[in-house]
């Protein structure tokens, strides 16, 4: 049976300024088909559906609904084609019901029934097996939940040719399982999906069709059941990337940092993080793993001191190497025991045993500096500010979720926010601009990071390379602790495992990595250990090595009270 043409793109250009986003792109929509699209950052696979969905005007080519010429100036004409895109961030009310957010903004005649609108939600549900209370609020509602709602919300104005961004990006592994026999039923039923995602093992799942943009320019268009993971990174980049996270294994790894019973309470005294305990060893990565708002954000701040808290120890292991040892006028029993407590070495590095050794032998080594060790230095970083922190020579470098908001100044460019880690370092009100410029090269080079220049504003960068700035930034710091936030979360397939590569190398120069992701997959493949977080509860601590994704899927849905109970 031939294939329906749903909508036709030809010639698709557009232009911001000198850039060109999107350079004449023809690409083909079918009935019954999900089609993924694919591409590095700043290629234009958004900019190019955003002239789907009315967002933005093609400056040269044609769109072709149907067999007819369309002109979508706007997402209402872009309803009225019967296309609706649902995008990564929800645009949701969180006081209104499900009912109303899908209806807000539909004209019908008279005044609303919302028993019939409830009535018509939930038959588009029974139709395509979404789970949905349509008199639910939205604030009482999951990420998963949420989703449904947006996807009804186009369904219920007639869309037959839906876009989905990023839809896989804050879900459980079950859940995504459901959204996808969702998408089947639905492409049963003769609607055309489009998928743009970064998650390749999806694309080869779910989509009969992938499309490769790189740099703006349409690469290829190829059925998905002939093609392979390296095959479309190959295209997406220009070149054969090696897509093995390479996790090494701890080397002596030491406790770094000590999380005792955090309790944290927002603004309105609900209990965010309750009992929370665990330890982050120098030399390992620890996943974190929750679905969003589950208490990570927070977690993170109460470490970094920008969350209050109410009860419970955040202790520091701050390694002193190479310290003299001064202590030999004791007695030999003293000289036995502290051994035993401290990594004896010589200058080079090599261990020292006193076995055998006589008192006036290691008195006479201590004195010639032939003996060295290595001590942790204990501080409770509870209640203490991060320039606090700072202060007290600690090094933590933080990731955080918010980019923009928290990360970096917009405003500034990229040598400038390098600075935020040295400004007080300048004397007499002089500045040294040498040095955070210097490192900012770097990790532009490093990090294949697009921008004009080291002062072109970061907030003019596409996502995925304001991500990178900030990742590299952090990491520069040659912190004790690293502590990410989806560092990843909207970088292409190459960036990705730049990243992972990155704190891997942390990980091996002896640096506690705290990593909070939502690609269950890389969290089994990077992680040392992974901590599973459910409505601000500790649900379970496993080894990365042997977990199975289903396993941490429950745990993410499932509180403490359920798992004792056996529920």
């Amino acid at each position: 049976m031939e294939k329906q043409l749903a909508l036709s793109m030809r010639g698709i250009t557009k232009r911001f300024g000198s850039v060109t986003a999107n350079s004449r792109i023809d690409l083909d929509i079918y009935r019954g088909e999900i089609l993924s699209i694919l591409g590095e950052n700043g290629c234009g696979k958004t900019t190019l559906m955003n002239m789907i969905a009315g967002i933005y005007f093609p400056d040269e080519g044609t769109i072709t609904i149907d067999g007819k010429e369309a002109v979508i100036r706007s997402p209402k004409d872009a309803f009225e084609h019967g296309i609706g895109m649902i995008h990564q961030h929800f645009k949701l009310v969180d006081l209104f019901t499900a009912a109303e957010n899908i209806v807000l903004g539909v004209r019908e005649e008279g005044r609303y029934n919302l028993k019939d609108v409830n009535t018509r939600v939930s038959a588009i549900a029974d139709k395509y097996g979404f789970h949905i209370d349509p008199g639910k609020k939205i604030y009482d509602m999951s990420v998963s939940e949420k989703q449904t709602v947006e996807i009804i919300k186009v369904l219920y104005r007639g869309a037959d040719i839906l876009i989905l961004d990023e839809p896989t990006a804050v879900l459980t592994p079950q859940e995504i399982d459901r959204l996808f026999n969702v998408l089947r039923v639905m492409r049963a039923d003769g609607k055309s999906i489009v998928i743009i995602t970064h998650k390749l093992n999806e694309v080869l799942e779910v989509s009969d069709r992938v499309a490769i943009l790189r740099r703006g320019e349409h690469i290829a268009t190829v059925n998905t059941k002939d093609t392979s993971e390296a095959e479309l990174t190959e295209m997406m980049v220009g070149q054969k990337v090696n897509l093995n996270i390479q996790r090494s294994e701890p080397v002596c790894p030491q406790p770094r940092l000590v999380v005792r019973g955090l309790n944290v309470y927002d603004k309105e005294g609900t209990h965010i993080l309750k009992d929370i305990s665990f330890t982050a060893m120098g030399g390992e990565i620890l996943g974190i793993a929750g679905i969003a708002g589950s208490g990570q954000r927070e977690l993170l701040e109460s470490i970094t001191g920008l969350q209050h808290v109410q009860s419970g120890e955040i202790i520091f292991h701050n390694p002193k190497k190479n310290q003299p040892v001064t202590f030999f006028h004791k007695s030999l029993a003293r000289v036995t025991e502290l051994a035993e407590d401290h990594a004896f070495h010589d200058p080079e590095g090599n261990p020292v045993s006193f076995r055998g050794m006589k008192k006036t032998d290691i008195i006479r080594a201590v004195l010639e500096g032939r003996i060295l060790f290595n001590e942790d230095e204990i501080m409770n970083l509870r209640d203490k500010d991060p320039l606090e922190i700072r202060q007290l020579g600690i090094h933590l470098s933080f990731v955080p979720e918010d980019r923009l908001g928290m990360g970096l100044v917009g405003s500034m460019g990229i040598t400038d926010n390098m600075m935020l880690r040295s400004y007080r370092k300048g004397h007499y009100g002089l500045l040294d601009r040498k040095k955070p410029k210097d490192l900012a090269e770097e990790i532009i080079q490093n990090l294949k990071i697009v921008t004009p220049g080291t002062s072109y504003p970061v907030r003019r960068l596409s996502g995925g390379n304001v991500q990178k700035v900030l990742v590299g930034r952090e990491i520069a710091y040659t912190p004790k602790v690293l502590m990410a936030a989806y560092p990843v979360r909207g970088l292409d397939i190459h960036s990705s495992y730049t990243i992972y590569n990155l704190l891997n190398k942390q990980k091996e120069s002896g640096v506690a990595v705290l990593y909070v992701g939502e690609d269950l997959d890389v969290l089994l493949a990077l992680c040392d250990r992974i901590m599973v977080i459910n409505a601000g509860e500790i649900t379970g601590i496993v080894d990365a090595r042997t977990a199975r994704k289903e396993e941490i899927g429950l745990m993410m849905t499932r509180s403490n009270r359920a798992r004792k109970e056996g529920a």
